[in-house]
């Protein structure tokens, strides 16, 4: 199909024309003296994306769900108890990757499409009066539900416990692109990928740690070996790293944090709310429920929208696909087939989303859903223009 493909799925998302020449390029002596500064021209700037002071920062070959895994077994010794809340796929597989690493998970059971509730925490923190509870699990902003949560609420609700577990949160689809504060959270191990907000191939997993979680890193028993933070930190200090690194992202990484920091990490967080904004204002033209149980939780990265009963989702995305050259993210888990995902975050701007959302008006029509043409891509345009 001539023309361009529409990537809306929440991830991968488009890769910029300036990223991509940025890896297309030849690799380079990963031992050599002059890699040391390449190295640590990422690595000192990954923390600013963050709003990250102290602590340090890692680049894995890997991706998020590998950072899971490192975050849990640099800080936390076997059979460990955690304490996480489950309300989406993305959360569930959080638990299930601690479960299976051995740690015991107390389960905060929350309705998808709804967000954790701090004084739920709160509560189970205050009745852990042994201090058994390790560490907290949550997923800042859960992909599969296009809900976000309020980590400020959530900080405040261990700090109002006096409980010390460590806070871990998963930013995979939130960390460069929605306002994501390290230091302000109290957060101990921030999670992310690069195929989300940092606009690149997946491939590479990001690890923040706070001095609080790196102090045990040198303590902990659990076995580890290739997520082992040790090596990563001795090496990491020469601006190298223990093993051969996936140059090409790399290359682009680089290129990346220097696009989003000459934007301003404010600025790109207020660009995906208007995106955000936009595209909840055509769902709402096209007569469509969010998952997001409230307008406040509803995610400035995706939207996951509800179909009509006795439609299957899957038919709305197929068509998209198929006719209109647009990818969207499918429902997981328990909304199989019930919600359709837009991803709007990374390098999408106004008129990029428009074009999508022109394809999802024809697919909704086209597998039965009673939509108006143009309605929703009105909506959203009148968000988004800009009077003189």
């Amino acid at each position: 199909m001539a023309g361009r493909h529409f990537l809306q799925i929440p991830g991968p998302t488009p890769i910029p024309d300036r990223l991509l020449r940025a890896m297309h390029r030849a690799s380079e002596d990963h031992r050599s003296s002059a890699f040391p500064a390449f190295a640590r021209s990422i690595l000192s700037r990954l923390p600013q994306v963050v709003h990250q002071t102290k602590g340090e920062h890692f680049v894995f070959p890997s991706s998020g769900t590998g950072m899971w895994e490192a975050s849990l077994i640099n800080t936390q010794n076997p059979g460990a108890r955690l304490l996480a809340v489950r309300f989406g796929q993305f959360s569930h597989l959080f638990i299930q990757t601690a479960r299976n690493l051995g740690y015991t998970v107390d389960v905060i059971e929350t309705p998808w499409g709804d967000v954790p509730d701090p004084a739920q925490i709160e509560a189970a923190l205050v009745a852990d009066r042994s201090h058994e509870i390790q560490g907290v699990l949550i997923v800042h902003n859960e992909t599969a539900t296009g809900v976000t949560t309020d980590m400020a609420a959530v900080r405040a609700a261990i700090d109002r416990a006096n409980h010390p577990a460590l806070l871990y949160v998963d930013g995979v689809s939130s960390i460069a692109s929605l306002d994501f504060q390290f230091d302000a959270w109290g957060v101990d191990c921030s999670i992310a990928g690069s195929q989300k907000g940092f606009m690149l191939p997946a491939g590479l997993g990001i690890l923040g740690m706070s001095e609080k979680a790196l102090e045990r890193v040198a303590t902990v028993t659990t076995p580890r070996s290739y997520f082992d933070l040790r090596p990563m930190r001795v090496q990491n200090a020469q601006g190298y790293f223990p093993y051969t690194p996936a140059l090409s992202l790399l290359f682009g990484l680089d290129e990346s944090l220097t696009m989003l920091l000459d934007e301003g990490m404010p600025n790109v967080a207020a660009r995906h709310k208007r995106m955000g904004t936009g595209v909840r204002a055509a769902v709402s033209a096209w007569g469509l429920k969010q998952c997001a149980k409230r307008p406040e939780i509803a995610s400035n990265s995706l939207t996951a929208v509800v179909v009509p009963e006795g439609v299957d989702a899957a038919k709305v995305i197929d068509i998209a696909f198929k006719r209109y050259d647009v990818s969207l993210g499918a429902g997981l888990s328990e909304l199989a087939g019930k919600v359709f995902r837009i991803g709007h975050l990374g390098d999408n701007n106004a008129l990029s989303l428009a074009g999508a959302l022109s394809g999802v008006e024809m697919a909704l029509l086209d597998a039965g859903i009673p939509v108006t043409l143009g309605a929703g891509v009105g909506a959203a345009l009148h968000s988004w223009r800009v009077p003189a």
